[in-house]
């Protein structure tokens, strides 16, 4: 069973950072890719950074630039930096194991509970 506990969310102003953070276990980590997702009210949940077990990252288009995607195998913790946040990047924010080492492989059905992140204008 593999649970993940996000954090670090919270709320900031339209310019500010945070940093959130992602813990995994009871499951392979270092060998799968992980990701970042958010969902707004009234919206589908969005992908919008990835990190696979070599490092290489992806980025949604709205966030490339401002979002960073690391991670640290021996903590079994993925983070998300985010800085230059934007009103539109309110949303609560979940982190999800791919079922293989790139996120071409699809993401897993392993949510936790998510994080809010509210930028005020």
């Amino acid at each position: 069973q593999v649970q993940l506990v996000e954090s670090g969310g919270g709320l900031v102003q339209a310019g500010g950072s945070l940093r959130l953070s992602c813990a995994a276990s009871g499951s392979t980590f270092s060998v799968n890719a992980m990701g970042w997702y958010r969902q707004a009210p009234g919206k589908q949940r969005e992908l919008v950074a990835a990190i696979s077990s070599g490092d290489n990252t992806y980025y949604a288009v709205s966030v490339k630039g401002r979002f960073t995607i690391s991670r640290d195998n021996a903590k079994n913790t993925v983070y998300l930096r985010m800085n230059s946040l934007k009103p539109e990047d309110t949303a609560v924010y979940y982190c999800n194991p791919f079922v293989g080492s790139s996120w071409y492989s699809g993401r897993s059905d392993y949510w936790g509970q998510g994080t809010q992140v509210t930028v005020a204008s």
